[in-house]
């Protein structure tokens, strides 16, 4: 019996990267072996055991065959005979079919470490078109190894899966859990740009690439494009370091300039409601998380008028925060705002662009919730006049805050909504 670290971990620490999880593969046992040396067992579909002190995962070498579409249609075959080399054969790209031995030397049999040094992802074998998944995984990490291109025949490779509907197959579930961790890298753009360069983001995300080709007005949008737009402001999120939802809310934002006039005439007038319509349409196929969901509709539906703060009426500021549940969900309406941040930053000249509306939203939120409605209401006869008294004090408070008229000078501007 020997057990060797394999995938990732070898992987990272060739690139001199962190490595935070390890895996092992143990050839030449048997599951007997491994209970006799006190591992717990956990694989539903393959043996795989836990460590009994580390609970690290090792799983006996195996190989694998296609029995159905899709990347749940696999049998995998396990025994004492398999093979370091033929284990590592099954994996998906060769960086990732590198294993270290117990005396420390760098098993390699697929040219993974040339591979790393050239910033190349190549697949180990044509057996990579059997699970759509790895489409999904070779985008993830060109988001996290945002130099790394793909090699001509593995790009040829995933179109012909795309042709072929292997994509199609993919279950909601999986294909959130991939894009989640994409979008939590580095360079998500990387991800987006991938996937359509393949052909499976017009399978996986239509409404995103329907964004690709469509103009907008050049002075507002250096970019012009609407989808590189949508790539600069996700990796405005991802340099802010912001969690997944406000990621998520920047990926769908502008969904509404691929169906509004705008695809003829570079103007966009009422693409939010479409946005808002696009996401949930998103959201409901990709069955996201609640908090996703309710973050990137609220951005769809509000990113125009948030633009427009500094020349909002205190009136219709505290309607927005209102709407928005900003006294029950301050730090959701927060969240929208730094959105809006990426938004307006995701331009081509105008990463560091002063975004004032953000404070000044934010100072109208602090005044809003300082109202004391218990108070007001307490004080009030007639208790019908309670919503009506409670939303005035709001509005008087938001105009009582000292005024802010000199940060307007070089601000993101009400014309540049767009």
């Amino acid at each position: 019996m020997k057990i060797y670290c394999v995938g990732g971990a070898i992987r990272d620490e060739l690139l001199g990267q962190p490595v935070k999880d390890r895996d092992w593969v143990v050839v030449g046992a048997t599951p007997e072996a491994l209970l006799a040396e006190g591992f717990r067992p956990v694989g539903k579909d393959f043996p795989v055991f836990l460590h009994p002190r580390s609970q690290e995962e090792y799983a006996l070498a195996r190989t694998e065959r296609k029995t159905a579409p899709g990347y749940a249609g696999f049998v995998f075959h396990t025994d004492a005979s398999v093979s370091l080399e033929e284990d590592l054969a099954r994996r998906d790209l060769t960086i990732n079919a590198m294993a270290r031995g117990p005396d420390g030397e760098l098993v390699d049999p697929y040219g993974g470490q040339a591979d790393l040094a050239a910033r190349v992802f190549r697949h180990v074998s044509p057996a990579f078109a059997e699970d759509p998944v790895r489409i999904l995984r070779l985008a993830r990490f060109a988001a996290r190894f945002a130099d790394f291109r793909v090699a001509p025949e593995t790009l040829a490779l995933m179109r012909a899966m795309v042709a072929d509907g292997e994509v199609d197959a993919l279950v909601p579930e999986r294909v959130w859990q991939e894009l989640a961790k994409g979008l939590m890298e580095a360079r998500p753009s990387r991800m987006l740009e991938v996937l359509r360069e393949c052909g499976a983001l017009a399978r996986l995300l239509p409404e995103f690439d329907r964004l690709f080709g469509v103009p907008q007005p050049a002075a507002h949008h250096p970019e012009i494009d609407c989808g590189i737009h949508a790539l600069l402001v996700i990796d405005a999120a991802a340099q802010a370091g912001h969690p997944l939802p406000v990621r998520f809310a920047c990926l769908l934002h502008d969904l509404g300039k691929g169906v509004t006039p705008g695809h003829v005439l570079p103007h966009h007038y009422g693409h939010e409601a479409a946005s808002e319509r696009l996401a949930r349409q998103v959201c409901e196929r990709l069955k996201s998380p609640s908090d996703c969901r309710d973050l990137a509709l609220m951005t769809a539906r509000e990113h125009g008028i948030v633009h427009q703060a500094l020349q909002l009426r205190p009136e219709t500021m505290v309607k927005l925060i209102e709407r928005c549940d900003g006294l029950r969900r301050p730090e959701r309406f927060v969240a929208m705002l730094d959105a809006c941040v990426c938004d307006a930053r995701g331009r081509a000249g105008f990463e560091a662009r002063p975004y004032p509306q953000q404070q000044h939203l934010l100072d109208a939120l602090a005044a809003v919730r300082g109202v004391d409605a218990g108070a007001i209401a307490r004080g009030l006869a007639d208790k019908s006049k309670i919503a009506e008294s409670v939303h005035a004090a709001r509005v008087a408070a938001v105009k009582a805050r000292p005024s802010d008229k000199d940060t307007k000078i070089d601000s993101f501007s009400a014309g540049e909504r767009q």
